[in-house]
């Protein structure tokens, strides 16, 4: 019986990293949420402010036996921009930050070396934040699931759908059966 681990990304809008991880072996589940922040059981119209200090985030439960916590970076420097600093695209603000929430020392090396590696693909610096992961709070029940449950609203079918197609091509081999 293998055991799972907890993984905490920020890369943009949490409804594309989470359609994106949701589809991948050995990811048990990917939930939205916020992290990171001052503000206590924060809403996501608290969130929007900027003013919680919470990024969107997604949490993973992953098996490391089936998906590694590098193939997960992998996939994480793929879905966003990590060198735009607080925003991605034209959703602007720190809630809309780069970030790896770790939960293990392991982790975090393994964040740092590969932000090391990835910086070759881009032209920028990498600005992710790397901080150690504290109180997740999951997002209100209509963000879970909702490219799914969306997908021919306009910010879906614009920005999601086309990346996600890219993300399936890309990583083939790590998507579920």
């Amino acid at each position: 019986m293998s055991q799972t681990e907890i993984a905490t990304f920020g890369a943009g809008c949490f409804w594309c990293i989470e359609s994106a991880f949701n589809q991948l072996q050995g990811v048990k589940k990917a939930l939205s949420g916020y992290m990171g922040g001052q503000t206590l059981n924060p809403d996501y119209r608290q969130v929007c402010t900027g003013t919680s200090g919470h990024a969107e985030v997604v949490q993973l439960e992953f098996d490391p036996a089936l998906v590694s916590f590098e193939q997960l970076l992998q996939v994480l420097w793929f879905l966003h921009d990590p060198t735009q600093l607080n925003r991605q695209g034209n959703d602007i603000g720190t809630q809309y930050r780069s970030a790896v929430f770790y939960h293990s020392e392991h982790q975090k090396q393994l964040t740092v070396a590969s932000i090391q590696t990835a910086q070759a693909l881009f032209d920028s610096p990498i600005v992710t934040e790397v901080s150690p992961a504290s109180t997740f709070y999951p997002a209100e029940d209509y963000h879970q699931g909702y490219y799914l449950q969306n997908t021919s609203q306009p910010y879906c079918q614009y920005l999601i759908t086309p990346k996600l197609a890219k993300f399936r091509q890309t990583f083939v081999n790590l998507l579920k059966a």
